[in-house]
C-alpha cells in the first residue's frame, strides 16, 4: 500500500483505536511524548503509538484519516482464541490470519483450505481429495449442517486461489476472506471448544 508524500505539516496526535498487533488487546493507542504526527497531505496522517496495557507497551506506526485507522505497523489482525484446539490446525489458521493482516488475500484462501485438510485429518475424516474427505466428515462430528456446507464453500475458495485457470483467481476481496475466517472461527469452536467451555461451566456450580 503506497502513500504518497504530498505534504510533511506537524498534526497534533489524533485518537486511534485499534487491536494491539503485539497483545491483542483493543485499546486507544498512546502518541509518544514529545511526537506530533505528520501530515502527508490527501487528509492522511501517520505517526508513532506505543499499547497501553502495562504488560504490553507494544510500538507501533499507524497511518490514519483523522483518527481512522487506514495501515498500521506491525499490522492489527483478527482476534482469535486458540485455546483446546490442535497445533498443527492453530498453525495454519493463525498463517490465514497473517496473510490477511497484511492484505495476501489469496494466500490468505489457500490457508484457510490447510486448516480444513488438518481438521480432516485430526478427525480421521478420509477420501481421496479434500471434498470427499469433508463428506467423510459430516458422519464423524456433530455441528450445525451450515457450518459443514461452509466447509465446502471455504474448500471451493482455496481452490480458486490456488488455480491460475479459475475465474476468480485475482478476485479473492478483503470482505470474502474476512467472511471465510469467521466461518473457519466457528466451526473451530464448534469442534474444539464448545465442549471445555461446557465443562468450565459444570466445575463452577457448587454440588447440591
Amino acid at each position: 500500500m503506497k502513500f504518497p508524500v504530498k505534504a510533511q505539516t506537524p498534526y497534533n496526535p489524533a485518537p486511534v483505536s485499534l487491536r494491539c498487533p503485539h497483545c491483542g488487546k483493543e485499546a486507544v493507542m498512546v502518541s509518544l511524548n514529545n511526537s506530533n504526527d505528520i501530515d502527508i497531505g490527501a487528509g492522511i496522517q501517520c505517526g508513532q503509538r506505543y499499547c497501553p496495557n502495562h504488560e504490553c507497551h507494544g510500538h507501533l506506526f499507524v497511518i490514519h484519516s483523522q483518527g481512522k485507522v487506514v495501515a498500521s505497523f506491525p499490522p492489527s489482525s483478527i482476534d482469535f482464541n486458540p485455546t483446546g484446539i490442535p497445533v498443527n490446525v492453530i498453525a495454519s489458521f493463525e498463517e490465514a490470519i497473517r496473510c490477511h493482516a497484511i492484505g495476501c488475500f489469496m494466500a490468505a484462501a489457500l490457508m484457510v483450505r490447510r486448516t480444513l485438510e488438518e481438521v480432516c485429518l485430526d478427525k480421521g475424516a478420509t477420501g481421496k481429495d479434500l471434498k470427499a474427505r469433508i463428506t467423510d466428515l459430516r458422519g464423524k462430528i456433530v455441528v450445525p449442517d451450515e457450518l459443514l456446507d461452509a466447509m465446502d464453500e471455504l474448500r471451493l475458495l482455496g481452490n480458486d486461489a490456488a488455480h491460475i485457470e479459475a475465474n476468480s483467481y485475482d478476485k479473492v476481496s478483503k470482505e470474502e476472506i474476512e467472511v471465510a475466517i469467521e466461518f473457519a472461527k466457528e466451526l473451530l469452536k464448534a469442534l474444539y471448544q464448545y465442549t471445555g467451555l461446557l465443562a468450565r461451566l459444570r466445575s463452577l456450580k457448587k454440588a447440591p
